[in-house]
């Protein structure tokens, strides 16, 4: 029973199992509208946002990220580099911001910074869609691992410790959420976190779904009975408030 994570940060847009990131792109998409792709990385999100908004600024720290970016950019996206963590008053006013598992900082104050700065890249009634992890889907991909362990008659006092490495940090971090993906702590969040985190933030919370990715994505062959509740990440669909 091998454990497999695909990097979900990367993963996103080609095992969105329902479309929904389309289905966003094309409800808030306006060729007369400015948008900005918040933690750009490599590029994944043009090919989505180009032809729907008038401009894209494309924003990312990483030079390598942005340097692979560059080979797919559009005519009608303007990279740029900087520290989202970090208050950037210059950036413009747009309409419409994405940020795609990007506020997932082992250190919180971070995430709120990020969270912060797409607030203040709005105009007043802009929206802004996350893409964020979830701590409920972790959990219940827990559940699935004792589940498919008892199939196979095997206790849960049997179930050898590696299989629990997604929680390895101990009990202080799992209640943050803070979960160890392939050796690095991510934060994940709660649905009632991000409803709190934003308000706090003055965005306005209209709308959380899940995002969900079949369960390839997270286990080595996976058993035909694994079905619903798939995995997921929230879809978190905001406006700035004023």
């Amino acid at each position: 029973m091998g454990l497999k994570y695909e990097e979900e940060i990367f993963s996103v847009f080609s095992q969105d199992k329902n479309k929904r990131l389309l289905s966003c792109f094309d409800k808030y998409g306006n060729k007369s509208h400015l948008a900005i792709d918040f933690g750009c990385g490599i590029g994944r999100a043009f090919d989505y946002l180009a032809p729907r908004f008038r401009k894209v600024i494309a924003i990312d720290f990483a030079k390598s990220c942005l340097d692979t970016a560059q080979m797919n950019v559009h005519s009608n996206i303007i990279l740029k580099r900087l520290d989202l963590t970090k208050n950037n008053p210059e950036l413009p006013r747009a309409d419409f911001a994405f940020c795609c598992n990007v506020a997932m900082f082992a250190e919180v104050e971070k995430n709120k910074a990020i969270i912060k700065n797409v607030r203040n890249a709005l105009r007043p009634q802009g929206t802004a869609v996350f893409v964020l992890p979830s701590l409920e889907s972790m959990i219940s991909k827990s559940w699935f691992t004792t589940e498919w362990f008892r199939r196979e008659g095997v206790s849960f006092e049997e179930i050898p410790n590696s299989q629990w490495s997604d929680f390895r940090f101990g009990k202080k971090s799992f209640l943050l959420g803070l979960i160890n993906i392939d050796g690095v702590v991510t934060k994940h969040y709660l649905r009632s976190e991000i409803v709190h985190l934003f308000n706090s933030a003055k965005l306005k919370v209209k709308e959380i779904e899940r995002l969900e990715y079949d369960w390839d994505t997270e286990f080595e062959s996976p058993p035909a009975w694994m079905q619903e509740p798939y995995p997921w990440d929230w879809l978190v669909e905001c406006e700035r408030m004023d």
